[in-house]
């Protein structure tokens, strides 16, 4: 089973008590932003100690985001270890756990924006961010979430980039957690064999059941979904 539990305060505070708490797995949500209004990549920070389980988890992150909608991973196949010139460390590194600062999508692309503030983008990015979180931590336990920015008793007013068109990226990232934190805590069966589903918008059409190593690939001439066990 997972529980969820949200962290507040300082960026080491929160660190501290996941530590604490003994969580198995530490996740910042944040969106990015640049003075291009046509940024177009996903990227996740990792501390500048992090684990091999960090790095793989953030690299398989960044490419699913990638991947569902249509853009590009940038750092080192999807990673930056230490951040941005060291911004972002600070909010990972002293976790005892492994741990991920998110940037799936820019705020500053008004495309971006509008998927960010929709529902169906914010489920859309919490299911990934969930799928994630069952492949590298399937044995369940309590998963660590920290809004970026937001409820900081060093600056308690701050909200992280401004969205084009409107909003704040730590409300957006806020509401994307809390979407993630429902879905984990309704998984009743953990370590289970991989899930394939296919959805048309919101709803599942499809839900079986595969092989762990299973090749699934589509066929786009044939309008055929073929798995390989």
């Amino acid at each position: 089973m997972y529980k969820i539990k949200f962290y507040k305060g300082n960026y080491s505070t929160r660190q501290s008590k996941a530590n604490n708490d003994k969580a198995v797995a530490y996740v910042e949500h944040h969106f990015n932003s640049s003075s291009s209004s046509t940024a177009n990549y996903a990227v996740v920070v990792t501390g500048s100690n992090a684990s091999r389980t960090s790095k793989n988890w953030g690299r398989w992150y960044a490419k699913a985001v990638a991947t569902f909608f249509g853009t590009q991973v940038s750092g080192d196949n999807g990673i930056l270890v230490g951040g941005w010139n060291g911004r972002g460390d600070g909010n990972l590194k002293h976790t005892n756990m492994p741990a991920i600062l998110l940037e799936p999508l820019f705020a500053s692309n008004p495309l971006h924006a509008e998927i960010i503030r929709s529902e169906r983008g914010q489920t859309d990015l919490a299911r990934i961010l969930v799928e994630s979180i069952q492949r590298f931590f399937p044995n369940g336990g309590l998963i660590a979430f920290s809004v970026g920015h937001k409820y900081k008793k060093s600056n308690p007013n701050d909200r992280g980039a401004a969205l084009a068109g409107g909003g704040n990226e730590a409300d957006y990232a806020e509401k994307v957690l809390k979407k993630a934190a429902v879905m984990l805590e309704a998984i009743d069966q953990i370590g289970t064999a991989r899930t394939i589903r296919v959805m048309r918008g919101d709803k599942v059409l499809l839900e079986t059941e595969v092989d762990e190593d299973a090749l699934v690939v589509w066929d786009t001439e044939r309008g055929l979904l073929n798995i390989s066990e």
